[in-house]
């Protein structure tokens, strides 16, 4: 359902949106992940953000339609035809469980807490959203390499845009 969010602890539930967990004390750090290696980049830049503030940093995978259309492109690369929203649906939590075991595993030796959350809809929408919720002082985004990013513009300029807070876009 498009613009429901899950959150991956404790199983996927299409009709809720994610929880945020609460933390008043400690400065929040949103950070946008999708696994591309400026997200990376910037993971690990808010993961030092944190500890330097002694805070938190709340690692969000948003998953949208363009997602479940590059899941089927690839499907039909190989020969597959996908037609089943199912199937789709399936490769983007399999993409979702693989980004979150990497960051409890990169979160719990860097002696960060962590946490990882899986939501759907608009990117920016969504991380503002949840940066909101939680109260973040920061939101953290890598740099969009897509070449249709600098015309119709990127997640970290519409969260420029929309933030009354700073916003930090990794350059790698």
């Amino acid at each position: 359902m498009p613009g429901a969010s899950d959150r991956q602890q404790g199983g996927p539930d299409p009709g809720r949106r994610p929880a945020v967990p609460a933390a008043p004390a400690a400065p929040a750090v949103v950070v946008g992940l999708d696994g591309s290696g400026t997200s990376w980049d910037a993971f690990w830049w808010a993961c030092g953000e944190a500890r330097r503030l002694g805070g938190r940093v709340l690692a969000v995978f948003v998953s949208s339609s363009a997602d479940a259309c590059m899941a089927a492109m690839a499907s039909a690369a190989v020969g597959v035809a996908v037609y089943d929203y199912a199937v789709v649906d399936q490769a983007v939590a399999a993409q979702a469980a693989r980004l979150q075991a990497e960051v409890q595993r990169h979160g719990d030796t860097d002696g960060v807490d962590v946490v990882f959350v899986h939501a759907r809809g608009d990117p920016a929408r969504e991380l503002l959203r949840l940066a909101g919720e939680a109260g973040a002082d920061l939101i953290v985004v890598g740099r969009s390499v897509k070449v249709r990013h600098q015309v119709a513009g990127s997640l970290g300029r519409h969260l420029v845009l929309k933030r009354g807070a700073p916003v930090v876009v990794v350059v790698p």
